[in-house]
């Protein structure tokens, strides 16, 4: 995760608390996506109702420890019917090294989960699990601009 792209994600956060993650104490920013990018990433048979993210960065060295993503958004059915999804995303992110000068984390876990609301929604939770490891980081890669990557 480039840290330039993590601050302009939380830019307009508001700081909602303190949270002890793997020892380490951290500060909450919480941001709710404004109506406006929900309806933009919307689409013709979905709309994304709630947004919201959260990131918890070390108040010793300011780098992002977790970072947590929740969507809640209605799919339509061929019968016109509202399907109700809450999709969660949560990163624990570690291995900070240094880049160019840039200190980039090389390591962590992501867990997605996927659950249906309302009725027969039993069954419907599906959870993913990955530890993942960047083996090579590079900046400034001729032929990427920053239309290329959009933020979570």
């Amino acid at each position: 995760m480039d840290p330039r792209a993590t601050a302009n994600l939380f830019l307009d956060a508001a700081c909602i608390g303190e949270k002890i993650i793997n020892d380490e104490e951290c500060f909450i920013l919480k941001l709710e996506t404004s109506p406006a990018i929900r309806d933009a990433q919307s689409g013709p048979n979905f709309e994304i109702i709630h947004h919201t993210i959260w990131g918890y960065f070390s108040q010793r060295s300011g780098l992002l420890v977790q970072f947590e993503d929740c969507r809640l958004h209605t799919t339509r059915t061929k019968d016109d019917n509202d399907i109700f999804w809450q999709t969660s995303l949560e990163s624990v992110i570690e291995d900070y090294k240094y880049v160019d000068g840039i200190n980039v984390s090389h390591s962590g876990k992501t867990r997605v989960t996927v659950s249906r609301y309302g009725e027969q929604s039993a069954n419907h939770k599906r959870e993913l699990e990955e530890r993942w490891k960047i083996e090579e980081v590079d900046f400034n890669i001729w032929g990427l601009n920053a239309e290329s990557f959009l933020a979570p």
